[in-house]
């Protein structure tokens, strides 16, 4: 069955208006006229973006920008550090000595350090945390 409904008028006897494709003068379907109808806010804005809006839009895509740059310079750091150090070097313990590759004793006292900061910061964040309520007692 043929469809009554156009996506476009051809030939509109008046603006808003959808004729009938059978030719009688009674039309199908009101398109809303969009200049008579007042417009609030919400209806005229929301597909828009303000100024400060596309500002901040902007300024966060640059952020995350920079981001990935820094990340992907860090990496190829981290990765020349690890070619450039790759000899072997005696490391002396308190009972004795080792033979290690130079990369490998940097990788490992960088991590066992970022450890010991998390565990130092959340010691002193929990030795340093507002007291708690006793009881039922509001304050």
């Amino acid at each position: 069955m043929p469809s009554q409904t156009r996506s476009a008028p051809a030939d509109s006897p008046a603006p808003g208006v959808i004729p009938d494709p059978a030719g009688s003068a009674a039309p199908l379907a009101r398109v809303r006229d969009v200049t008579s109808a007042p417009t609030t806010g919400t209806e005229a804005g929301a597909g828009e973006e303000t100024r400060g809006g596309r500002f901040r839009r902007v300024a966060r895509r640059t952020r995350l920008h920079g981001y990935a740059i820094a990340a992907v310079a860090l990496v190829a750091y981290l990765i020349a550090l690890a070619v450039s150090n790759t000899a072997h070097v005696k490391v002396s313990w308190v009972f004795g000595a080792s033979h290690v590759a130079l990369v490998w004793l940097v990788l490992f006292t960088a991590i066992l350090g970022w450890l010991l900061g998390l565990a130092t910061s959340a010691r002193f964040q929990w030795r340093t945390r507002a007291p708690r309520r006793q009881g039922g007692q509001s304050s």
